[in-house]
């Protein structure tokens, strides 16, 4: 069972709409709740994703939607500060 549930969030996270939003980086695209405004703007018929959110939507938004939204509410701290403007100078390693 373990190893079903690891697989499954592997998988899921290869496709999250949330960690493909991160990774955009485009100037302009939202940031707050990304990954479930892209999953909703899919769902929707949207066309130009990758203009729009500097993502690809992924296959299945329906399927992806209840992930990305928990995951959008978790990250949601972050998100704000972001949109303000604090920025974090954080490096790692020793």
């Amino acid at each position: 069972m373990n190893k079903l549930l690891a697989l499954v969030l592997v998988v899921q996270l290869a496709g999250c709409a949330t960690a493909r939003t991160l990774d955009a980086a485009k100037p302009g695209a939202p940031v707050v709740y990304a990954g479930t405004r892209l999953d909703m703007y899919a769902l929707n018929g949207g066309c130009c994703a990758m203009d729009r959110f500097g993502a690809e939507a992924p296959s299945y938004p329906g399927v992806d939607l209840p992930a990305s939204a928990l995951l959008d509410t978790l990250l949601l701290p972050l998100s704000v500060l972001t949109v303000i403007g604090v920025s974090f100078q954080a490096t790692g390693g020793l």
